[in-house]
């Protein structure tokens, strides 16, 4: 039986990566995860965070929503434990208000890192005083109510992505990429590969090197049909 989105259901025991592991792909960040992992799993890009300069990761706690309806945040949060990040999906688009500063303070009494919803939120300016760090498909005045069974730490689809309970969640000011649970310790060493590359070149590059000459473009280049001239009138016609 699929549990993709299926409401009225609370499964309570999922995987989780250490903390080790959580800390090394905030370190990594969504760009270079993204690339590690194939350029696979980046939620939709209009998921955007109400904070800057902020580099986050954790494990997925699922919550399916109904629209206008927040009552499965509360739910979730008993799930919650030091290092996971929530991960919200409606059953059909809702940018509503779902969740502010109270949920929010509930959150991080239990160790949660961070929201991931599609979609909407409040409170956006007490929610960065606080520090909670949030990406969200709207940010809307409008409040929900409490009626409504949906479910928590089911599969959802958020932004695109499929996520399941336990996935590796990053997000930063680039986006949000979650990567499957069982794949994380190869896309983290994957990730660290390109991040030391990248570092290398980087620093080539600031030393006057050109990327031309570090990525071998000049022969590719020329087979394309790339000519200099010294000067226009040299151009034949």
């Amino acid at each position: 039986m699929s549990l993709v989105n299926k409401k009225g259901v609370v499964i309570r025991n999922i995987p989780r990566s250490t903390t080790d592991v959580i800390k090394s792909f905030a370190r990594a960040g969504v760009a270079t995860t993204h690339e590690a992992f194939h350029r696979q799993g980046l939620l939709d890009a209009r998921i955007r965070p109400i904070q800057k300069s902020v580099s986050i990761a954790g494990n997925a706690v699922t919550v399916l929503v109904t629209p206008g309806d927040n009552w499965m945040f509360h739910v979730a949060v008993e799930q919650c434990q030091p290092g996971d990040v929530l991960v919200v999906a409606a059953t059909s688009p809702c940018t509503d208000g779902f969740f502010g500063d109270l949920l929010a303070t509930s959150l991080l009494a239990h160790g949660v890192r961070a929201l991931i919803a599609d979609v909407g939120v409040r409170d956006t300016q007490t929610l960065r005083d606080m520090g909670f760090s949030v990406w969200s498909r709207a940010v809307c005045a409008q409040g929900t109510v409490k009626e409504t069974l949906g479910s928590v730490n089911v599969p959802v689809i958020c932004g695109g992505v499929l996520v399941v309970p336990g996935d590796m969640i990053v997000a930063d000011d680039d986006g949000v990429v979650a990567v499957p649970h069982a794949l994380a310790a190869e896309v983290l060493k994957k990730a660290q590969a390109r991040a030391e590359n990248e570092e290398t070149k980087r620093q080539r590059l600031a030393q006057g090197e050109l990327g031309l000459d570090i990525y071998g473009m000049r022969e590719k280049l020329r087979e394309k049909g790339l000519c200099y001239y010294d000067n226009p009138g040299d151009i034949e016609p």
